[in-house]
């Protein structure tokens, strides 16, 4: 059973940034990966995906946030520039080595990805 485990939140001002890293107990290797966020309050919400290397990103965090993965070490990585005190929230990765899906459709399956990490919380100050 695939296992994920995420790291690399904390606290951080407003405009700096973050690595986050979800370890993999399996390859990922053409495996479809995510990065969700649940914020204080609301439902959690897709805003990364990597499948064969293409990604896509939420309009909230595009341009700000790189999704990227090592199939080598199978670590994903959420690379989090910018950091707006709206993107506080508690982080998670999904994956699913049995989905098949566009990165944009993976954003919006939440409910498809059958292994997620304990998520790793990220908080933003202004």
């Amino acid at each position: 059973q695939l296992q994920l485990v995420e790291s690399g939140g904390g606290s951080v001002q407003a405009g700096g940034s973050r690595r986050l890293s979800c370890v993999a107990s399996d390859t990922i290797d053409g495996v479809c990966m995510g990065w969700f966020r649940q914020p204080p309050g609301k439902e959690r919400e897709g805003i990364a995906s990597i499948i064969d290397g293409i990604t896509n990103y939420a309009d909230s965090v595009k341009g700000r946030f790189t999704i990227s993965k090592d199939t080598a070490k199978n670590i994903l990585y959420l690379q989090m520039n910018n950091l707006k005190p709206e993107d506080t929230a508690m982080y998670y990765c999904a994956a699913d080595p049995f989905l098949a899906l566009t990165p944009a459709q993976a954003l919006n399956s939440r409910g498809d990805f059958g292994y997620w990490g304990q998520g790793t919380q990220v908080t933003v100050s202004s």
